[in-house]
């Protein structure tokens, strides 16, 4: 059962005073690349939460965000009285103004404000903690859901290169006579005597350097093997892009021995599937 690295997954925890969402998405990557962002509260939990992320998402290019939002009176973020107070003072010395004027800049100056970082509550951050638990089954889902819409395709197109090849296997004698017939054809408009059986030990050896017996036994194989590697329980996008490499490279010698129109139109509708497959299989975990 393959798997896409393409997902999202969202989760809302609302608590007294506030409400907390988390999101986590993913694109396709070579490796695991995970950009956390969250408030510097939560902060000490960030190598844990990469650890668990990283376990059960394994691969992708995957931002996770933690969002809070204030929903009651709560607030960390207190005035330094004394501070604005003196800040104000100085002012009067310089300007002459209104008290709420004055107020106004005092407030922005450096030190007007304190912020208080709480540490974090057990039973809340136990909360959050099942909400991301929540937030990574769904975008397990959604991947497992984009992972059939792959699968199918990927078992069409295969199918789609398994059906040409049999009929290159079924145009092959005939591409085999044909360079028969041109070889002979070839011989007599020379018009020269020629040792019978010397011409049939060359047009042997000539034809079996065409021969494509062991590239159509192997592409066959490959096919098969792609498809039982579906059917695993595992999802590898990196040993299925191998399968498709080998796949690539039969395809690709038969084309240059084949020597016959036909069967290269053939091959060309092959590699036109096995690049669509390709492309998808980027997005395979």
């Amino acid at each position: 059962m393959i798997h896409s690295m393409t997902g999202y997954g969202k989760s809302v925890l609302q608590l007294p005073t506030k409400k907390i969402t988390i999101e986590i998405k993913s694109l396709n990557s070579k490796n695991l690349d995970l950009n956390a962002r969250m408030p510097s509260i939560y902060r000490e939990k960030e190598l844990s939460l990469r650890k668990l992320i990283g376990n059960q998402l394994e691969r992708g290019k995957i931002d996770f965000s933690i969002y809070v939002e204030m929903t009651g009176e709560e607030t960390t973020t207190q005035l330094n009285k004394p501070v604005v107070n003196q800040y104000i003072k100085q002012l009067k010395e310089v300007v002459d103004g209104d008290n709420m004027e004055l107020l106004k800049m005092a407030v922005r100056f450096p030190d007007a404000l304190n912020t208080e970082r709480d540490d974090i509550d057990d039973d809340e951050w136990k909360a959050i903690l099942n909400e991301i638990e929540a937030a990574l089954q769904r975008i397990e889902k959604y991947r497992l859901d984009e992972g059939k819409v792959l699968e199918n395709d990927f078992r069409n197109r295969i199918q789609n290169i398994d059906d040409l090849l049999e009929q290159v296997i079924a145009m092959d004698p005939e591409r085999i006579e044909g360079v028969r017939e041109r070889l002979r054809k070839g011989v007599e408009e020379l018009k020269e005597k020629v040792d019978e059986n010397r011409f049939e030990q060359e047009l042997v050896f000539y034809i079996e350097k065409f021969d494509i017996t062991e590239e159509k036994v192997r592409l066959k194989n490959h096919l098969e093997y792609f498809i039982k590697s579906l059917d695993s329980a595992d999802s590898n996008g990196k040993k299925l892009g191998f399968i498709g490499q080998e796949i690539g490279r039969e395809i690709n010698t038969i084309g240059s021995k084949s020597n016959y129109a036909p069967m290269q139109k053939l091959v060309v509708q092959m590699k036109d599937e096995l690049e669509k497959i390709k492309e998808q299989l980027l997005n395979v975990l």
